[in-house]
């Protein structure tokens, strides 16, 4: 199944999730209502996504003058790929990374960590534009909030069914819902809805991996810098952000206070490097 196929059989699946939830509670009004709360909730953070994701960490914007051998590569690897070329913000953070923001190419910034401009060869950091790039030419920031407003709207309605099974009270005997199933699917339906929007999100980084290795022409590169960053973003810990934006960096950060995920929003390192060899091995990239 390719990455691309897969990315729109996890969003069927989550509508699908969302349309059994809100027709288990209140039919077509329900699933509604929930669209509605979930698309207030999150229009304004697409919208405003760069704005808001760039305040979080402290990146400031930077022009031509002040960092050229960036605005080149960020140039030429966006011609590449067919889209505008992005503003450049650069992340005042020792953890190497880096992470694409904007509602649609036209408005995309790429910011980049002090960390990761010490740490990479040239090469390996234009293999990590690259990657970056491909999500903006993919315009997974849309397809991700896409994803966000459907698990949202899910969320939303499981919240209901809990209010409605503990206070609903016993409707067997009218014909209703089970109190004791609305509970349930309740309690499982924003696990469901959680894991399949990490499904998604690891769908599209294979798919930012290909893309950065056709627009560079060196895959090679890209899973070195991989491997750079997967062994110092374990030392290294993020002193600012918030982990909810875990799935927007090239490689899941770690976050100060020690916490650990049992789920990733990133495929495991070694699954992207290999696939990135096999990339070169075959020279169809």
């Amino acid at each position: 199944m390719t990455s691309q196929f897969k990315t729109v059989f996890l969003l069927a699946l989550l509508s699908g999730l969302l349309i059994v939830l809100g027709g288990a509670l209140g039919g077509r009004g329900g699933i509604v209502i929930a669209l509605g709360i979930a698309l207030v909730m999150n229009v304004g953070a697409y919208w405003y996504s760069d704005t808001i994701v760039l305040r979080m960490y402290g990146a400031r914007e930077v022009d031509e003058s002040s960092a050229p051998g960036l605005h080149a590569m960020v140039a030429e690897l966006a011609a590449n790929a067919g889209v505008p070329k992005p503003r450049v913000a650069i992340i005042p953070e020792e953890a190497p990374n880096a992470f694409a923001t904007g509602r649609n190419p036209e408005h995309a910034v790429v910011a980049v960590t002090d960390g990761i401009l010490r740490l990479l060869s040239p090469e390996e950091l234009r293999g990590v534009l690259a990657h970056e790039m491909a999500h903006v030419a993919h315009r997974d920031i849309l397809i991700q909030s896409v994803a966000g407003v459907i698990g949202s709207a899910i969320t939303a309605l499981a919240n209901f069914m809990q209010f409605a099974a503990i206070f609903g009270g016993s409707r067997d005997e009218e014909g209703g819902s089970n109190p004791l199933a609305l509970f349930l699917m309740a309690m499982l339906a924003p696990v469901a809805a959680g894991l399949i929007q990490m499904a998604i999100s690891r769908s599209r980084e294979y798919l930012a991996d290909e893309g950065g290795a056709h627009y560079s022409g060196q895959p090679l590169m890209l899973a070195s810098a991989l491997e750079k960053l997967q062994a110092w973003n374990q030392r290294i810990p993020m002193h600012q952000g918030n982990p909810t934006t875990e799935q927007m960096f090239i490689v899941a950060p770690l976050f100060g206070g020690g916490f650990t995920k049992l789920f990733s929003t990133h495929p495991p390192i070694e699954d992207r490097v290999a696939r990135l060899r096999q990339m070169a091995a075959s020279g169809r990239f």
